[in-house]
């Protein structure tokens, strides 16, 4: 296969099949684990691929001689656990850092472009900012053990030199079509949409801070398809190696958010806010806001849609109509 996307049915996985779809390129190797207790199959119904193989029958292979083509371009490895309240530590060393760690050698070894999702919580409370150096990753304290099973991975990459030849992508909070199999992990894009449909009015965590008032708390939100072409970009540019943030470059308002998905279905603003469970407090994150100097001095200039566009794109084009990413009418 001239390129592998694991990951493949998951929200940002399928985003970037579709957009090579759109450039022209189906033979790709889709990889997945789809099981039984979701629907994430359909995510892959529109999308144009030459074969499907389960994560586990996928890593089984690797161990054969030969397993990968000579003709392979790319392993864009999206697959992983993304539960940030994932609190099995085992499980997310295992899918988040082992599977990554045996991909990146297999790629290096065989010098096939590898690209692999680390994620923007990495950055924890952001103390030591949002900035994409590697210089500076061992000061960064994620808290939460996803965030620290991808920022395992980071560590290692750079103590075998490995960032020197792969890249390694800091998503910051992605929504879009694609994520109705993600269960307390959907984004409040859909969350919104739903409780809207439902009832009419929107939760939203109260702020525990006396710096941020309820719903002001600030996030990077990111469309998943401008998420797939910051990834296409860095996968036509095989010498841009290292750390990059796959985010807005803005910080914007849970109440920005929410009042964009009122305004896509045309609904008035009614918003509730809720006390935030014990348990997240001491881990949850009041601002976030990826510095996107470095992708952009790489040559990337393509604008994001704005929050509002974007959102309406999601909720009209896709969740009321309740199509898939890849859908093409």
């Amino acid at each position: 296969m001239k390129y592998i996307v694991t990951g493949a049915s998951g929200l940002i996985g399928s985003a970037i099949i579709s957009a090579l779809n759109k450039e022209g390129e189906t033979d790709i190797l889709a990889v997945d684990h789809l099981g039984n207790t979701t629907e994430k199959w359909k995510n892959l119904r529109a999308l144009r691929y030459t074969d499907y193989m389960e994560k586990d029958d996928f890593f089984a292979m690797l161990q054969e001689p030969g397993a990968i083509s000579g003709r392979t371009k790319a392993i864009i490895h999206m697959g992983a656990c993304s539960s940030t309240t994932e609190t099995d530590a085992s499980y997310l060393v295992e899918n988040n850092y082992n599977c990554t760690k045996q991909l990146a050698a297999l790629a290096t070894e065989q010098n096939i472009r590898f690209i692999y999702a680390s994620s923007a919580a990495t950055y924890g409370d952001g103390e030591q900012g949002y900035k994409d150096d590697e210089s500076q990753i061992e000061k960064l304290r994620p808290l939460n053990m996803y965030g620290y099973s991808k920022q395992m991975f980071d560590l290692w990459a750079k103590r075998n030199g490995m960032l020197e030849r792969i890249a390694g992508v800091k998503f910051t909070n992605v929504y879009g079509p694609n994520e109705r199999h993600k269960g307390n992990m959907r984004s409040m894009v859909l969350r919104a949409f739903e409780q809207i449909r439902d009832t009419g009015t929107v939760k939203l965590f109260k702020s525990c801070r006396s710096d941020y008032a309820d719903g002001e708390q600030k996030r990077d939100f990111l469309y998943v398809k401008d998420a797939a072409k910051m990834v296409l970009f860095l996968l036509k540019h095989p010498e841009l190696n290292g750390l990059y943030n796959i985010g807005s470059g803005k910080a914007e308002t849970w109440n920005e958010l929410v009042a964009a998905v009122f305004a896509a279905m045309n609904k008035p603003v009614k918003i509730e806010y809720v006390d935030m469970p014990e348990h997240l407090k001491a881990k949850y994150q009041y601002y976030t806001c990826a510095d996107m100097t470095k992708l952009q001095n790489a040559g990337y200039d393509e604008p994001v849609m704005s929050l509002r566009d974007a959102v309406a794109d999601d909720v009209i084009r896709y969740l009321i109509p309740d199509k898939y990413l890849g859908d093409w009418a």
